[in-house]
């Protein structure tokens, strides 16, 4: 018997460490065709990244990385994270890009104990009454870089300002968010076809009431769009734009000198000086030879919080709910400096205001205007999650 229990301790020994190096499935859903793909795009390279740099690993587990394109429509989304979550039996869930794909997949959130760390997406739902333990945003709400934007335009006392969105529940948000901030004049609000890309009309429109500024929110291909006809329409040199993730990393390059003069609200830009910051940028730009955007800056923070996890389970992410609870308490090294998460497992952070200027080399750049316009700021929604999540 003492020897049959010596044979059988020697075999625990020896699977240990196999199991300790077993493979970690990440799968990334996100939009990675259509207009947007590049916020999708952005988002995979930047998770990407954060792996390459562990040399193929995250906290010490190697790992495999599964794509699905979820095209930003929620009967996709919801078929990918089906394959995701039932034949690829993944271990966590990255991406999720679009809000409306993010909400018809709460359900499947719900059923699971699987985590899921988004890095752009955040619906009002998802931070309120809809909140799931296993659910955590890397990047914010969807309203807050809005409330940084409509507070900053309050305080400089800009009167009458005119908005515009593409129609869906994300962008909704961040108007709802800008309009709980600002306390002037809202002249018009319109909302466009997710996948418009001529706004020529809209912008006789959203001029004709000679407003004093333009909020605006076009993510991805729809920014460039966007951005690119209202200078064309002369409207720069008239009236200011001001606005939220229409104007980032994503698609400065290709907006170029057109960007120049949009003033942008957000928690992070390239610019930013902390030493994370400064080593992600690098490598980024070294490795994929463009800028990168929050949304991957956002996604490489996703990579490094898992990786902080997968230490703290001691490399077995076996155990979901135990992989949950290390995620929600992981310390990184985040390019936003200090990162914590609120009740609802989305991030308390930092806002702040910035101007796109033509750098010593003419290419357009991000330049602070204003600093810390919102102070460790949580979102509207906390109080209304049922229970501390995670």
């Amino acid at each position: 018997m003492k020897q049959k229990c010596v044979a059988i301790a020697a075999a625990l020994a020896l699977l240990a460490p196999a199991l300790a190096s077993a493979e970690v499935k990440v799968g990334i859903l996100a939009t990675l065709s259509g207009p947007s793909a590049d916020v999708g795009r952005d988002q995979y390279d930047g998770f990407l990244l954060a792996v390459e740099q562990g040399g193929g690993k995250l906290g010490g587990q190697p790992v495999r990385l599964i794509k699905e394109d979820d095209q930003a429509r929620p009967d996709v989304g919801l078929a990918g994270v089906r394959r995701l979550l039932e034949l690829e039996r993944v271990d966590v869930v990255a991406g999720l890009t679009f809000a409306n794909v993010l909400v018809a997949l709460l359900g499947k959130i719900g059923a699971t104990d699987v985590p899921f760390i988004g890095s752009v997406a955040g619906p009002s739902t998802t931070a309120g009454s809809q909140c799931k333990a296993n659910l955590f945003i890397t990047s914010w709400q969807s309203d807050a870089p809005a409330e940084a934007m409509g507070k900053y335009l309050t305080d400089r006392k800009v009167g009458r300002v005119a908005v515009a969105a593409p129609n869906f529940l994300g962008a909704k948000d961040k108007v709802a968010g800008f309009k709980r901030y600002y306390r002037g004049e809202l002249v018009e609000e319109l909302y466009t076809p997710m996948n418009q890309l001529d706004f020529s009309s809209e912008l006789v429109q959203l001029s004709a009431g000679r407003p004093d500024g333009i909020f605006s929110f076009y993510p991805g291909g729809q920014g460039v769009t966007f951005v690119r006809q209202y200078r064309q329409a002369g409207l720069h040199d008239k009236v200011p734009l001001f606005s939220v993730q229409t104007v980032e990393g994503t698609t400065l390059g290709a907006l170029g000198e057109a960007a120049i003069g949009s003033i942008v609200a957000e928690t992070w830009t390239p610019d930013a000086g902390n030493p994370a910051s400064r080593q992600f940028v690098a490598a980024f730009e070294k490795r994929f030879g463009r800028t990168p955007s929050s949304y991957a800056a956002f996604s490489y923070d996703s990579a490094r919080l898992l990786g902080a996890a997968i230490t703290g389970t001691g490399g077995d992410v076996s155990n979901r709910k135990a992989l949950t609870a290390a995620i929600k308490s992981a310390t990184f090294a985040s390019v936003r400096g200090a990162f914590q998460f609120n009740r609802n497992n989305y991030p308390v952070q930092n806002y702040h205001v910035y101007k796109v200027v033509a750098g010593a080399d003419g290419k357009p750049r991000f330049a602070t205007l204003a600093r810390d316009v919102l102070v460790n700021h949580g979102d509207a929604y906390a109080g209304q999650c049922a229970q501390k999540a995670g």
